[in-house]
């Protein structure tokens, strides 16, 4: 265990994008210390303008933090971060002995688990705790926190994330926050393309988009992807789709997810196959325009790829 809890301690937050800059906010909020570090010098300036010092190097954040907490772009990014790169110390030898490393990151498993194990040989705790919940449960404090631990370190973090999010699941071991993530969100990838291709489907068929959804938001096929996120503006106000597909969650993101599900499917020889085809046609949607678009803008996609005939109402 640290020898002072998190909230004791002061946090060392390393990332402050459009997830990790809201997250900061809220602990600075609840009564956390905080000092902040990120490479885009305007992620910087935005957290100074809500109170969260800032340092000049992550290292020098780390220097004597209780946690060093990652948000990161990739696994690479993270073990870069931990071990140093081009001659210049990392994280791992900058902070205190017993210091709790608490990455936030979607990452590769592997990467997980070797970032763990890195951190443990330095004297350290580990702690992998993917989110799940976007921009708005970012800034709202309700994330879910998907954790990999040992069970000492979850119930030491666990205030922290409690703060950051509404949902917080001790999933097992290190890395088992990155299965839990990849695994649900392949389900959402494929779930979003089912949900897209029935309402193109419908709309060839004749059916309104208010029909289809009064019967399968009722049915068999209710899931997440049509009762919350719903593809099409009506049915749902409140999905992206009712303001042309401002993320929300950006294609990009789920194109980089899936292909973390692709990258597990293949070390671990899952015989999967609509997974693998997710990865595939997200790749596509991020790559032709859909990157930057609400995941569930998929559906203009397929239907512009469909054949011309009956058109949406």
């Amino acid at each position: 265990m640290p020898e002072t809890t998190p909230r004791e301690g002061r946090i060392a937050f390393l990332g402050l994008g459009h997830m990790g800059g809201p997250m900061a906010v809220n602990l600075v909020k609840a009564g956390y210390g905080v000092t902040g570090f990120d490479v885009v010098p305007a992620a910087l300036d935005a957290a100074r303008e809500h109170g969260i010092p800032t340092a000049g190097t992550a290292v020098e954040a780390a220097a004597g933090a209780a946690v060093v907490l990652t948000m990161l772009p990739s696994g690479q990014h993270l073990l870069d971060a931990y071990r140093g790169t081009g001659g210049q110390p990392g994280l791992l030898e900058a902070a205190a002995p017993g210091t709790m490393f608490l990455d936030c990151s979607t990452i590769n498993v592997d990467e997980a688990r070797e970032a763990a194990e890195l951190a443990v040989a330095a004297g350290h705790h580990a702690v992998d705790a993917p989110v799940s919940g976007g921009v708005v449960g970012a800034e709202a404090g309700t994330l879910t926190f998907m954790v990999g631990a040992l069970p000492e370190d979850f119930e030491a973090v666990k205030p922290l994330l409690d703060v950051m999010g509404k949902r917080v699941v001790h999933c097992g071991g290190h890395g088992a926050g990155q299965a839990a993530k990849i695994c649900n969100n392949m389900i959402l990838g494929v779930s979003m393309i089912a949900v897209s291709e029935a309402f193109v489907l419908g709309e060839k068929l004749g059916l309104t988009h208010q029909a289809l959804f009064d019967v399968a938001s009722a049915a068999s096929g209710q899931c997440w992807a049509l009762t919350t996120n719903c593809p099409v503006p009506g049915p749902v106000p409140t999905s992206p789709a009712n303001r042309d597909y401002q993320p929300g969650f950006a294609g990009a993101l789920m194109a980089k997810d899936l292909k973390l599900a692709l990258n597990a499917l293949q070390s671990t020889g899952v015989a999967a196959r609509l997974g693998p085809l997710a990865s595939e046609i997200y790749d596509t949607f991020a790559a032709e325009g859909g990157a930057g678009r609400d995941f569930s803008g998929i559906i203009t996609d397929i239907r512009d790829k469909s054949e011309s005939g009956a058109s949406g109402h």
